[in-house]
């Protein structure tokens, strides 16, 4: 058996079908997934999307869960990294809360994978572009398009220290991924990237497509939530899956 935690955000939650029927044809109909995600999430802080409350990464039940189930092969995920540098929060305290996730997920395995920032890709935004993006996305942010990019190059040149520091193989995102939309990878590279990151590629006729397990995913409550400013509690005991993987959302 083996299990994997995945952590991140909008990036994380289109792709993470792509992650389940890997696991599952990497390790077996017996995988475990615990993960955290949600489009906007931020590590330590609530992240609002649309009429979408979620706690930050660090504040959901996931570490509980992960603390009390017995201990078994782990591979660990941390990714989307850049949405609390839009949120405001500076470099220190973005790289604090994401070494402290290493710090908690190195009590359960020593295999982490530690994506970098999609630099190359914000690079090449212009200032209109910027704009638009930041009018969509995160309408309350302030910071000019070279405030954003100074704080993702010390966010990114702060995540590969961090993975020395606690042995995580760090995975540089490559532009090619990344098409008008700069910091979301494009559906067509979807399974290329998830699956890179993931550490573990599947020949597609090994990778068996649903749909309705896609919507499935899609739609799971995490534990915790509030819509429309009411709180939403929905215990996790572990979605099994009709074709393999038991799934824990957060």
């Amino acid at each position: 058996m083996a299990r994997i935690v995945a952590l991140g955000a909008s990036n994380l939650t289109r792709g993470f079908r792509t992650i389940v029927s890997t696991a599952r044809s990497v390790w077996g109909p017996d995988v475990e997934i615990l993960a955290a995600f949600g489009h906007g999430r931020s590590y330590g802080a609530p992240s609002q999307f649309l009429f979408r409350t979620l706690p930050g990464i660090l504040k959901s039940g996931l570490w509980t869960e992960l603390e009390r189930r017995p201990p078994m092969m782990t591979r660990a995920l941390v990714t989307d990294v850049g949405n609390d540098i839009l949120y405001g929060f500076s470099v220190e305290r973005t790289l604090g809360w994401i070494e402290e996730v290493l710090r908690r997920l190195r009590r359960v395995t020593q295999d982490i994978v530690l994506t970098g920032l999609p630099l190359a890709a914000v690079y090449r935004l212009s200032r209109i572009k910027f704009l638009v993006f930041r009018s969509m996305l995160v309408p309350s942010c302030r910071l000019t398009l070279a405030k954003v990019i100074e704080n993702a190059e010390r966010v990114n040149e702060g995540l590969l220290r961090l993975s020395q520091m606690y042995g995580a193989k760090f995975v540089h995102l490559p532009p090619a991924w990344y098409g008008f939309d700069p910091i979301h990878v494009r559906p067509s590279c979807w399974r290329t990237a998830w699956q890179e990151i993931l550490g573990e590629s599947v020949p597609g006729s090994r990778e068996v497509r649903s749909m309705v397990e896609s919507v499935r995913l899609y739609l799971m409550r995490p534990e915790r939530r509030s819509v429309f400013g009411i709180e939403q509690v929905t215990p996790q005991s572990g979605v099994a899956l009709r074709p393999g993987g038991q799934v824990w959302l957060y």
